[in-house]
């Protein structure tokens, strides 16, 4: 789906929906924010004829995508020099139960992407590009630890993807039974699932009077 001016998200031939038409999510703010919410994408591309694809984290910057990886991470590199990914970002809601085992289903909100990726080789960019992916699964990281260093950057590689052809698809509520299966004595209904961030766990060679960060004892994440 190619974006629009007015945040409209016009469908393409390789991201038109073809079954459930009606969980198409047309708004850009939305599948952003099914973007924004995740902590993992998988990255694919097709290198000499094999499809390769990897779980990585990543981050957002306005209408481009952050992923980063070894430098010799071979999904990576491969887009790099010029071969296109596909991206997706999925979110479980909760396991939709049905009185058939063929009705059952999940409740999820799901981003895919298609694009070619640039392959980001400044020095400064790449430090802001990873510091963008680190706040985007923790806010307030970034500044607390240490930046990486020269050496550290040259093992890094960043690439960055545009949102400019995507696809966003969410399904919600409950079981579709058919009218057959609503009379038998089975349990229907949807177990919700959320994520939920535990209390830190403090590393052994932590400093004596280093405590906790603010960002972790109530991660925004998490409200």
């Amino acid at each position: 789906m190619t974006l629009d001016n007015g945040g409209i998200i016009q469908p393409t031939a390789r991201t038109t929906l073809r079954r459930h038409k009606e969980r198409a999510e047309h708004d850009r703010q939305a599948a952003y924010a099914i973007l924004d919410e995740g902590f993992v994408c998988h990255a694919a591309c097709v290198v000499d004829g094999t499809v390769w694809m990897i779980p990585t984290a990543y981050g957002r910057i306005g209408d481009r995508l952050l992923l980063h990886g070894a430098a010799a991470n071979h999904v990576l590199k491969a887009a790099a020099q010029g071969a296109e990914l596909t991206v997706t970002v999925t979110l479980i809601d909760g396991l939709v139960l049905a009185r058939s085992t063929f009705s059952h289903s999940l409740n999820y909100r799901s981003v895919v992407i298609f694009g070619p990726a640039i392959d980001i080789a400044d020095p400064v960019e790449k430090a802001e590009a990873l510091n963008t992916i680190v706040e985007h699964m923790l806010p307030g990281r970034s500044a607390d630890a240490r930046g990486p260093t020269p050496m550290e950057l040259t093992k890094t590689r960043v690439v960055s993807i545009a949102l400019d052809e995507i696809s966003a698809k969410v399904r919600s509520g409950g079981p579709i039974d058919a009218e057959g299966d609503l009379d038998l004595p089975v349990w229907a209904g949807v177990l919700p699932l959320r994520p939920h961030a535990g209390r830190p766990i403090a590393d052994g060679d932590v400093k004596a009077g280093v405590g906790v960060p603010a960002y972790l004892e109530q991660p925004a994440r998490w409200g």
